[in-house]
């Protein structure tokens, strides 16, 4: 660059004194000087924008300490923005009648004030001709009547805002208008301060103060960098209005109302305006890695391994024993209680392989165990969360449950896209909104777009209602003293982006048909609910953070029914999601983790499906379903939760199918009786929603509708789960009314596998896998009535089966290697054992403690050890009818017995229905069918089993 041999330094110094025509002309030399010119960015053009009395800085009033990319840029935007109003002289000028008798006409200045050619505005209107520029100078103009602008002019306060006050009421009857460095209020005889039906109005650096504007389509507005005291502006069918840098502040009303659908007819300001907002910056993000927050979550993808027990002679290692399975002398390896139940004494160990057996052994006795095989499914996610969880350790989730950002969610939505890029009706941008009642109301086939705006200390910030459409972009919108955000009467649109919280009501409110795509919002720290949707709402919320509110994270109720897809919900003070009062919904692939009650909570006729998703790590039960709460629970993974997994009244009709329910603090599954708030740990009902009125109300508008998704359900299903390492039982069950527990894998729980206690209608247990848990496979209580068949209980540390019921049915099952009694029949109980294998580890095949009413039918049973009988009776007992029974005792090697028909159960095959046989390649495999032993038995006749052994 030839510079004289100046440096560039002095260069800018000098250039810092030229006025933006001369910085123009400079610029035009060469490129070497255009260059020069583009430095100066931080100084002259920092200088020339904030200088301008026709704008303020260019992040006012949200960010006014942060400065833009660039001055230049700014203030070019400002510029160009601010001659919008004149492009129709251009039109006119450029038109075919006006080619032939061109002639360019200088636009007049007139003055009004004391001492200049006018003393008011009126007067000076009177005179004014196209495009004249009238400017006022300091001082106050109260205008007695009603100003008619014929002609376009551009209105301009001289020096600086709040030196020239305009008392006055202006009815705008040209096609465009300009006004500048004002402050408006309204004159004594009519609170609208301007008005204006088909043309186009410039507000530029202006207050408005107690007062209305009033634009009606198809006129149009551009209102930048104005603030509006307690004054509302009304946009009715508009096709086309921009508010930019405003501020809003202690209205008593709306701050601006959108009404009716934008006008199919459009002034000649429309495309100016259209292309003025595509060449400004979009909100649209090139990618927003900032919004997704780190969980501290961690992948442990292991896959389940399939445990073989073969013959092995004691004293040997076997595969399911600790490193040393023979007691010390003098200790214990258990206790025995008052029921005869085996209680290991010893530590834990993942596979349940300890030995319960009380009883001393000898070292050099055979002990027989049967080949089978003990594999749980696959879990929903992938192989993650098999492991126990790891304090202060991090989770990596998989990929179907990490959030994506709003970039990537758009480019995968095109209707979200085309949403998020439309500009129609009324656009918003970068304005604040404070210290007043309402924000933005949209209503009657309104559209309204909000970007970058801030809303604070409001009743409510937007409100959206009867057929409108509203889009969303990047806004703040907090401590408001009622909802964030507000959609009824089928209003829907875009909700995306937006920073939602400290709100006194919900974040977002769905109501009445309503029907918006919610999208990757952090929602969080709520008085109440994070977002509701009641009264036959709707929409799809995906992709969003919800945490730390004080009631549910998401709350549906009143024939509420969104879609609630890839959501992370956390720590929040209440449920991560609430279905209640007649609520439905489809709930998939949320990550819902450490909130302080159920992750998902369904009572009084909720219905919901709630499908893959992982609950995990809270501070109460997974999933509750209290008083008649329905719905499917289908492929969900239930994770290291304090309580259980899954806790249900038993007046509920849930569908619990194909989950993984493992690593919780209490019981996998739990089924009680009691009513809400008995249960310890306080399951008491969440607080009612309501607002504008009872309840009842939103009953009187609720619409019939099947889906075809639910199908209807007359007794409670625990269906296809796997149910493992859970603190207490696989699956407890405190009942007074059916339940059907079929087809799952309940595996090296901390108690037994499944604990019955109370069962006044029949409970059946039917096709499952009940393997390695710390005590007895499946205990039924005194007066329970229960069915147990064609299920496979297996190497569990206490008896296979504890029963005292009254009718309980013990039909076709395989009780093999468990280390207690195989079947334990305990004093007063009345059971039917038929057609099941029966094996024990140690002890007994069947064992019947005190005088029992059962009849022991066509069973198969092994003996275990060589010492050991397969039966055993503590008293003569006539009511205990053994017949037709086979008993297999071990004698040679090169005896051998197959499993052939039918082959080791469970048959899940056979018991997989509906949904749940999709996942049937995930479930339990087959047992072995070998069992390789020396046999030496056959059938006995009618007679007492118990006199034909002595």
């Amino acid at each position: 660059m030839e510079t004289g041999g100046l440096p560039l330094e002095l260069w800018r110094v000098i250039l810092a004194y030229l006025h933006l025509p001369d910085l123009g002309r400079c610029s035009l030399v060469c490129r070497a000087w255009y260059e020069l010119i583009l430095s100066l960015d931080s100084t002259r053009w920092r200088q020339l924008c904030l200088g301008c009395t026709e704008c303020r800085h260019p992040n006012w009033p949200n960010q006014p300490d942060v400065e833009p990319e660039s001055w230049r840029e700014a203030f070019k935007q400002h510029y160009l923005a601010s001659k919008t109003w004149a492009k129709n002289a251009l039109d006119l000028e450029s038109s075919i009648c006006f080619s032939l008798f061109r002639r360019k006409k200088e636009r007049r200045t007139l003055s009004v004030g004391p001492g200049h050619e006018f003393d008011s505005l009126g007067s000076a209107l009177a005179m004014a001709s196209l495009y004249d520029r009238i400017v006022l100078f300091p001082g106050v103009y109260e205008e007695q009547g009603e100003i008619i602008l014929k002609v376009p002019v551009e209105i301009v306060g001289q020096g600086k805002l709040g030196e020239v006050v305009l008392l006055a009421s202006i009815d705008q009857h040209c096609s465009t208008t300009r006004v500048c460095n004002l402050v408006f209020m309204p004159a004594w005889f009519s609170p609208i301060m301007y008005k204006t039906t088909s043309g186009h109005i410039q507000f530029d650096n202006c207050n408005f103060e107690n007062g209305h504007i009033q634009v009606h389509g198809p006129g149009t507005c551009q209102v930048k960098f104005c603030t509006f005291k307690n004054t509302h502006v009304f946009l009715h069918n508009v096709p086309l209005c921009m508010l930019e840098n405003c501020e809003f502040v202690g209205s008593e009303n709306n701050s601006v109302t959108v009404e009716g659908h934008p006008s199919a007819d459009k002034n000649w300001a429309y495309k100016y305006l259209l292309g003025l907002i595509k060449a400004s910056p979009i909100f649209l993000p090139a990618e927003d890695n900032d919004f997704l927050m780190s969980l501290d979550l961690e992948s442990q993808d292991q896959a389940w391994s399939p445990r073989t027990c073969d013959i092995v002679i004691e004293g040997s290692q076997s595969p399911t024993s600790p490193v040393s399975s023979s007691p010390k002398p003098g200790s214990k390896e258990g206790e025995v209680g008052s029921d005869g139940e085996r209680v290991a004494q010893t530590p834990d160990s993942s596979d349940g392989g300890l030995s319960p057996s009380g009883e001393d052994e000898d070292d050099e006795q055979l002990t027989y165990r049967l080949s089978y095989q003990v594999q749980g499914p696959r879990p929903v996610l992938g192989g993650s969360f098999l492991g126990p969880p790891l304090p202060g350790a991090s989770i990596q989730l998989p990929s179907c449950l990490v959030l994506n950002s709003l970039h990537q969610e758009l480019q995968k939505d095109k209707e979200a896209m085309a949403l998020a890029s439309s500009v129609q009706g009324c656009l918003i941008r970068k304005c604040l909104f404070r210290d007043g009642k309402g924000g933005v109301f949209v209503c009657s086939y309104g559209r309204a777009k909000m970007e970058g705006n801030v809303f604070r200390n409001l009743t409510y910030a937007v409100r959206c209602i009867h057929n409108s459409k509203i889009v969303m972009l990047r806004n703040d919108i907090y401590r408001c003293r009622a909802s964030g955000i507000f959609l009824r009467l089928e209003g829907g649109g875009l909700i995306a982006g937006n920073n939602i919280y400290h709100n006194a009501e919900a974040g977002v409110d769905i109501r009445k048909k309503s029907n918006p795509l919610i999208l990757c919002n952090q929602i969080h720290h709520g008085l109440r609910s994070g977002i509701v949707v009641l009264g036959n709402g709707k929409g799809v919320i995906r992709n969003n953070q919800i945490f730390s509110n004080k009631e549910a994270g998401i709350y549906i109720l009143y024939h509420g029914n969104p879609i609630v897809s890839g959501n992370h919900i956390f720590k929040g003070r209440a449920a991560g999601i609430a279905v209640n009062e007649n609520g439905k919904g489809l709930i998939t692939e949320n990550v819902i983790r450490e909130n302080q009650w159920g992750g998902v909570d369904i009572r009084r006729g909720g219905v919901p499906i709630l499908r893959s998703n992982l609950i995990c790590f809270g501070y109460s039960d997974g999933v509750v379903v209290g008083d008649e709460g329905r719905g499917l629970i289908e492929g969900n993974t239930i994770y290291a939760n304090k309580g259980c997994g899954v806790w249900m009244m038993s007046s509920s009709l849930p569908h619990v199918s194909s989950n993984h329910v493992s690593y919780n603090g209490l019981y996998g599954v739990a089924v009680f009786s009691q009513k809400d708030g008995e249960f310890p740990g306080g399951h008491g009902a969440q607080e009612n929603f309501s607002e504008d009125g009872d309840a009842i109300l939103w009953e009187t508008e609720l619409e019939k509708e099947d889906d075809p998704l639910r199908r209807p359900v007359t007794v409670a299903l625990v269906e296809s789960n796997s149910i493992n390492h859970n603190g207490a039982s696989g699956i407890f069950v405190q009942s007074s009314e059916a339940l059907q527990v079929t087809a799952n894998v309940i595996h090296a729980n901390g108690d037994r596998g499944v604990t019955i206690v109370q069962s006044s209608q029949l409970t059946r247990v039917a096709n499952n896998s009940i393997s390695c848990n710390r005590q007895s496979g499946v205990k039924v209580e005194f007066q329970c009535k229960v069915e147990l068949r064609g299920n496979g209980i297996y190497d569990n540390r206490g008896h296979g089966i504890i029963t005292k019921g009254d009718g309980t049915a013990v039909v076709e099952n395989d009780i093999i290697g468990n280390r207690g009694s195989g079947l334990q029949l305990l004093p007063r109980s009345d059971t039917k054992v038929l057609k099941n294998r029966i094996h024990s580890f140690r002890a007994y095949g069947i064992a019947v403690r005190g005088r029992v009413k059962a009849l022991v039918q066509e069973n198969i049973i092994f003996q275990g050890k060589t010492n050991k009988t397969i039966f055993q009776q503590i008293t003569n007992n006539r009511e205990c009818i053994m017949q037709n029974n086979k008993f297999l005792v071990f004698k040679k090697k090169s005896d051998t017995w197959r499993l052939v028909n039918p082959p080791a159960r469970p048959h899940l095959e056979n018991s997989l229905r509906g949904s749940s046989a999709a996942h049937s390649g995930h479930k339990v495999a087959a047992m072995a069918t070998r069992i390789t032993a020396r046999v030496e038995g056959g059938y006995h006749s009618n007679r007492s089993i118990f006199c034909t052994i002595l």
